[in-house]
């Protein structure tokens, strides 16, 4: 069970969904994590949970391109067999196929898509995502996706690490083993945030304080 302290204040909480692109969730895809598939439905409810009760979604999608070659080369030097820095570059790019959001994720209006370069969406270049929660006055994340060890948890502890309290779904984020996953939650709960479930963190959104703006 999660050890999470109080209410959420949902005027000042956003739901990060990371890179539920194609490019992760296709069978085949260039980087495939099947479970991402199985979580979909939890991120969707919890998604819904925020709308209705005047949160914020937020869908950061992976994005590469030529110039990454010069800026993050020594990426493309990790890259395991069978992937190619122009295979990547190529499939991450901005319009391409496997950039894209996966469908069945349900995303509407007044959500928000973040595009971001490095696996942490706050390292300084990475996105806009740090200017524009601060512009909302957002304390606080929620945070789905994937991979688990990798954009969530890098996104994760630099947002922490800013002053950001985190909560990490522990059924709504994936990873391509188990024991991946379940190192990156031990890290979570040791350091840098709460890690709850699904059914926990509807649980604090729908006994949320009302916010402010929502009040009227």
């Amino acid at each position: 069970m999660s050890q999470f302290p109080g209410d959420l204040d949902l005027s000042r909480t956003a739901h990060l969904i990371v890179d539920l692109q194609n490019g992760f969730m296709e069978p085949g895809a260039p980087v495939e994590v099947p479970a991402a598939r199985e979580i979909v439905g939890r991120v969707n409810r919890i998604s819904r949970a925020m709308r209705a009760h005047g949160g914020l979604n937020v869908f950061l999608r992976m994005i590469l391109g030529p110039e990454s070659h010069r800026e993050w080369p020594v990426f493309y030097r990790k890259l395991p067999p069978g992937q190619t820095a122009r295979g990547m570059s190529e499939a991450f790019s901005p319009a391409a196929h496997h950039a894209a959001l996966w469908p069945e994720l349900e995303v509407e209006a007044g959500d928000l898509v973040v595009e971001k370069r490095r696996f942490s969406a706050f390292i300084p270049g990475a996105s806009a995502l740090h200017d524009t929660l601060q512009r909302r006055g957002i304390d606080t994340l929620i945070i789905t996706g994937t991979l688990t060890n990798c954009c969530c948890e890098s996104t994760a502890r630099d947002a922490q690490q800013m002053n950001y309290r985190i909560l990490f779904i522990s059924d709504g984020t994936a990873a391509q083993s188990q024991p991946t996953h379940d190192a990156t939650l031990e890290n979570m709960r040791m350091l840098f945030g709460d890690v709850l479930t699904t059914e926990e963190v509807l649980s604090q959104i729908t006994s949320s304080r009302v916010p402010a703006r929502a009040a009227s």
